[in-house]
């Protein structure tokens, strides 16, 4: 592996997933600014040298600085990684836009679909910065607190330049955050935006105490329909059995670490959308992904019935235990369809 001068990175997005990165990149030794929106969470972080709201306990490393001007910070270096909400990629781009920055280098981090569910995140970043950017994603089976524990983590990192996957693999591997480079950014992308949206039917069927076979079968047919729509959209199939694909599945169908899967259990004890979102606190990318895919595979003329129960439950007030009817009432099928 070629060694790296420790270089200023930026990270864009303070909450959990945002700042498990930057502790990864500090304990590196890289120099970390990570910048957030919400000033008064920045200054909370600046004050306790933590991220007590999302990450308590965890001391921030040395070369770690919470910034609160996103951009003065966007001038100083160009190397990024990207960890806000997929809602609020678009914002961060067109301060990169202003910055007379000749090029960056930028790392996805947001496991979503972009705002309208009509591109992929590096194509939206594409369509920004265009030749100014080189860009990788991040995906895979990793809930933040655990990195930021520094339990053993293995993650994605895809970009059709392998230049660019090499150079950010260098800034984040070491000896419990490992990292295996990829060339699929598709397929990383739709695995780890479209897996949240089987977490929340993951957790809908716990949560009606339906058991562990229907879990799994969740889970197996889950993988079917994120690969069908995946392949359709320009991904390769095989990626779909690796760590952004099966991997970050059974992950977020299965631990309730997961926003996606605890937001399906509390729909299933009858508590409406509105009030499992307050009670969770954070960002739930699964809710806006489950309307981006149905989209998706309406354009591409796909079937996706697990998706589309979920959007019904989220969007058209179907009561949870009917969604699950509905599934287990379909017409027998080959398995490979």
């Amino acid at each position: 592996m070629l060694k790296q001068e420790k270089q200023p990175i930026l990270v864009a997005g303070a909450g959990s997933w945002g700042t498990a990165l930057a502790i990864v990149l500090a304990r590196n030794g890289h120099p970390v600014s990570i910048w957030d929106i919400n000033t008064d969470h920045i200054n909370r972080l600046q004050q306790n040298k933590s991220n007590e709201t999302y990450l308590p306990g965890i001391a921030f490393p040395e070369g770690l600085v919470p910034v609160g001007d996103l951009s003065t910070n966007i001038v100083q270096t160009s190397d990024v990684i990207i960890a806000v909400p997929c809602i609020g990629l678009e914002g961060v781009l067109k301060q990169m836009v202003a910055s007379p920055v000749n090029k960056f280098n930028i790392c996805l981090a947001c496991k979503g679909l972009a705002s309208g569910g009509q591109l992929l995140n590096h194509q939206v970043v594409n369509e920004y910065l265009h030749e100014r950017a080189s860009t990788a994603v991040l995906s895979g089976p990793s809930f933040a607190a655990e990195v930021a524990r520094g339990l053993p983590t293995a993650v994605t990192i895809a970009s059709t330049d392998k230049t660019t996957a090499d150079f950010f693999a260098n800034y984040f591997h070491n000896e419990v955050f490992r990292i295996y480079t990829h060339n699929d950014v598709i397929g990383v992308q739709v695995g780890g935006a479209v897996k949240n949206v089987m977490a929340i039917a993951a957790g809908i069927a716990d949560g009606l105490g339906f058991g562990a076979n229907t879990r799994a079968a969740l889970i197996t047919r889950g993988l079917a329909e994120i690969m069908r729509l995946g392949v359709a959209l320009g991904g390769k199939s095989e990626t779909f059995m690796g760590l952004a694909g099966l991997g970050d599945l059974v992950l977020t169908c299965t631990d309730d670490q997961s926003r996606n899967r605890r937001l399906g259990l509390l729909l299933a004890q009858g508590k409406d959308l509105d009030t499992v979102l307050e009670i969770i606190g954070q960002v739930v990318e699964g809710v806006r992904t489950a309307e981006d895919v149905m989209k998706l595979s309406m354009n591409h003329q796909i079937e996706m019935p697990i998706s589309e129960q979920v959007y019904n439950v989220l969007n058209n007030n179907l009561p949870p235990v009917d969604a699950v009817r509905a599934l287990l009432a379909r017409d027998p099928k080959p398995e490979l369809q």
